[in-house]
């Protein structure tokens, strides 16, 4: 058990995964079951545990939340706005994946649904999820 006498930022991990076609580019989202932004769209992913790495993290956790399994990916970036998560101070990094083609998903642990998105058809995202898609495709 850790204790410590000033406040510590929370940690988590948040998964682009991603296919690639002719005609466009779908990313796979999974809709919040739980608040903050409860039925609002999201990327895949969530707090670390104490016993893994952030990648592990990530990979389990779009697992729990999708049902997809991968067995590596790519850190990104990390996200640090003060006010990125209502709850409390959170620092995100952002790995990613691209598979050969869409396979199929469904929502589970805190997420209503999971589904693919066409990057140019995107629903409105929790959080600064779509800042964070913005700048890993550069549609803004």
């Amino acid at each position: 058990m850790y204790t410590y006498k000033y406040p510590r930022a929370a940690l988590t991990v948040d998964a682009i995964v991603m296919v690639k076609t002719e005609a466009t580019t779908f990313v796979l989202l999974i809709e919040r079951g739980r608040e903050p932004f409860k039925n609002k769209w999201a990327l895949p992913g969530g707090f670390i545990d104490m016993d893994e790495t952030l990648e592990q993290a990530c990979i389990r956790e779009l697992e729990e939340e999708t049902g997809l399994q991968v067995a590596k990916m790519q850190q990104f970036r990390t996200y640090d706005a003060i006010n990125r998560d209502p709850r409390h101070r959170t620092i995100s990094v952002v790995y990613s994946v691209e598979l050969a083609e869409q396979k199929p998903v469904k929502g589970s642990d805190d997420a209503a649904q999971a589904k693919w998105f066409s990057i140019e058809d995107l629903p409105e995202l929790a959080f600064d999820h779509a800042d964070i898609l913005a700048d890993f495709f550069k549609i803004k």
